[in-house]
């Protein structure tokens, strides 16, 4: 059923793709488009009916499905899975590793070129057919201003197609993702580079139709906002937003200015709002599948960070590093490597930042903990909120987590795992995973690999990092049954320090309120069957009320008048309509599923109301070992300690020798060029680059929120 349910999303999803390839061609526009036209031309939708037949359902329709897919084979993402696509692995190599897209893979290659193929192709279909149409007789210099004119609207079809992809990438809880081994997080820079495609097509276009204007003294058109055409007014200011956004997120304004590109980017929103006003909504359900899906997306994260998640205990390490320990409900599960949005108002009301999960939910059933590096100016007050004696209670809300439904790690025979920093986050959960592991039956149905981590440092402090390796709440003892080593490298020290004041874990506990809530999933533990319905039932509502008002309303005024009813009033009324069914249908299953939570933390027993600093020694820095059972010794034991060097990566895993070696990276961005040039070099068949956690050190990344 499932191989069933795969070949019906492929093909409709092919079906989308022709139609787009199909799009600009004359058998299309003159004998498809009119056949098309007759069959969904009524009194309910009007000409917005093809568009929404043709463009919108069929994404809509994959999504849905592909809620039901993920539901039915969540129990069957397991390694066997993941061996079946082990001959793709010769396609997941890094081809291009320096440059403006940084790492790219063999398959991200040829999947770029072959849209870059679409867009060139639809370009000049486009313009070819354009400028045969164009009046001959025309003077010279009339006939140069009539192609600029047809450039610059063609200029803007085709940022209106890349448009169409843009919201996919970003749109965090969607299942279109998962289909196809992404995540949100690992798919962001596909919506880096769409984005400076869709602004470069509508800056071009913006620029055509302004000098178009003043060659032929209208620039009077620049003011005009047509009651049933084109309105320059919502699209200049369509335009001005995204350029705003746009020119945010140069990486110097970016990295420097963080706050500025942050709030920018919340222009989407009015972006969006006057380039429908500017269109209409015929052209606009070209780009209305992502959009809905996203718009559904973000209304169900804005439902979850409403509610303040009970945070129960942080540990403030002595290399400034914090760990949250959240609380979660019992029954969620989630994947390694997961992200989650942290918001805490009383460092920053506005600001979202993502973290990396570093706990994991078969270890430890009852929390979630993140680590959280001092580094800016955020980070750094809530380091000094935390040192506050008279602190009990920190207002947190969250959003997520999200993660793969699938890893792809334990096919290999050995795993290598290098980070630099804070880098090491994503694999705490995986060490953690395999500690589990080694205490049930998967451990026999799935040997553990021999597992490699490299983890690069500053200065010793930064050791008690790997403190945070073993979850708080202890580990078994199976923990020595785990092949594990690791080299931890000090870069800036040549010896351990002198011993001096010894440094201490803190540990502060909070005293949560009743109505903090464990993290849950928002839509419970069924969330793609809830999403999957939020989905048709929100559609098939919007086309209900959307046909009866157009037939009742619009219909009368464009057929028994001599009015014609506005453009951008039936623009305004679709999205109106779209938002209503969206909020109506998400606020709905949110609420029965929270409804269901809150009897599973009213059984949740109030800890300690007393907050408490209960220091203990680090394993790895120069001060007294708590070596108080066989897990803790077999993680020193494991260790090897290296002073004032950096680790020589070509040479070590040149020097891994085993059948299949997967190599996980995560840090700064030279050191994954640096580890992704040595698995491409072809000097060693056995190392496959896994980019699984590249993405993952989502720290110095944001979303579109």
């Amino acid at each position: 059923m499932l191989n069933a349910m795969k070949v019906l999303m492929g093909l409709v999803f092919v079906g989308w793709m022709f139609l787009w390839v199909m799009l600009p061609t004359n058998t299309y526009s003159l004998n498809w488009q009119p056949k098309l036209r007759s069959a969904t031309d009524s009194a309910y939708f009007g000409t917005q009916g093809l568009r929404l037949l043709v463009f919108t359902f069929p994404i809509l329709f994959i999504s849905v499905v592909g809620c039901l897919y993920l539901h039915l084979g969540k129990k069957s993402s397991k390694i066997q899975s993941q061996r079946k696509n082990s001959h793709l692995n010769a396609w997941r190599r890094p081809v291009l590793v320096k440059g403006p897209l940084g790492v790219v893979s063999a398959i991200e290659l040829a999947f770029s070129l072959m849209f870059l193929a679409l867009i060139i192709w639809i370009f000049a279909t486009y313009i070819n057919n354009g400028f045969k149409n164009l009046h001959t007789k025309k003077q010279p210099h009339e006939m140069w201003m009539m192609k600029l004119e047809d450039v610059g609207l063609r200029l803007a079809l085709m940022g209106n197609i890349c448009c169409a992809f843009l919201f996919f990438p970003v749109t965090r809880g969607s299942s279109l993702l998962p289909l196809v081994g992404l995540t949100s997080e690992g798919s962001i820079k596909y919506h880096i580079w769409l984005g400076h495609i869709v602004f470069a097509f509508f800056a071009a276009h913006g620029v055509c139709f302004v000098i178009f204007w003043a060659v032929t003294n209208h620039m009077a058109e620049t003011i005009k906002w047509s009651h049933t055409g084109i309105s320059n007014v919502a699209g200049e200011l369509a335009l001005l937003f995204g350029l705003v956004m746009w020119v945010t997120t140069i990486p110097r304004i970016r990295r420097k200015a963080f706050e500025i590109f942050f709030y920018s980017h919340q222009l989407y929103f009015l972006f969006l709002f006057f380039y429908l006003l500017h269109v209409g909504i015929n052209v606009f359900c070209l780009i209305l599948p992502g959009v809905y899906l996203f718009l559904i997306d973000r209304y169900l994260r804005f439902l979850q960070s409403r509610q303040n998640v009970r945070l129960e205990s942080a540990r403030l390490l002595p290399c400034e590093a914090i760990e949250l320990n959240f609380s979660k409900s019992r029954g969620f599960s989630y994947s390694l490597m997961s992200t989650i949005f942290v918001n805490m108002p009383s460092v920053s009301r506005f600001q979202w930042h993502p973290y990396t999960v570093t706990s994991n939910s078969n270890l430890e059933p009852e929390t979630l903990s993140i680590v959280i590096k001092k580094e800016g100016s955020w980070t750094q007050k809530l380091y000094k909120t935390l040192l506050s004696p008279s602190l009990d209670r920190l207002l947190v809300s969250v959003e997520g987590p999200y993660g793969p439904t699938s890893t792809s790690f334990p096919r290999y025979k050995t795993l290598v795992m290098i980070s630099g920093g804070s880098g090491i986050t994503p694999f705490i959960s995986i060490i953690r995973e395999f500690i589990f592991r080694s205490t049930t039956a998967d451990n026999h149905a799935a040997p553990t690999p021999n597992i490699l981590l490299i983890c690069a440092f500053r200065n010793s402090l930064d050791l008690t990092m790997l403190d945070l390796l073993l979850p708080v709440t202890g580990a078994p003892s199976e923990t020595s049954q785990i092949p594990l080593k690791v080299k931890a490298f000090v870069t800036r020290e040549k010896a351990n320090p002198e011993s001096g004041q010894q440094k201490l874990i803190r540990t502060v506990r909070f005293k949560p309120l009743q109505s903090d809530a464990p993290i849950s999933p928002v839509l419970g533990p069924n969330t793609w069957l809830w999403l999957g319905a939020i989905i048709s039932l929100s559609f098939v509502a919007f086309l209900l009320i959307m046909g009866i008002t157009y037939r009742y309303y619009i219909y009368p005024i464009d057929h028994n008048t001599n009015y014609i009813y506005s453009r951008s009033s039936r623009a305004l009324l679709n999205l109106l309509f779209i938002c209503a069914c969206i909020a109506g249908t998400s606020g709905a299953a949110v609420q029965w599923n929270k409804t269901k939570d809150a009897r599973e933390a009213n059984l949740i027993q109030n800890m300690d109301l007393s907050m408490s600093s209960a220091p203990s020694g680090s394993l790895f820095y120069d001060a007294d070992r708590v070596l108080e059972s066989l897990p803790h010794q077999s993680l020193v034991h494991a260790t090897t300690l290296h002073h004032g060097a950096r680790p020589d990566l070509q040479k070590m895993l040149l020097e891994m020798k085993e059948e299949s070696v997967g190599v996980m990276v995560s840090g700064p961005e030279k050191m994954r060029h640096e580890v992704a040039a040595i698995c491409s070099s072809g000097l060693a068949n056995n190392l496959h680059y896994d980019p699984s956690a590249s993405a993952g050190d989502l720290e110095k990344l944001v979303f579109v929120s």
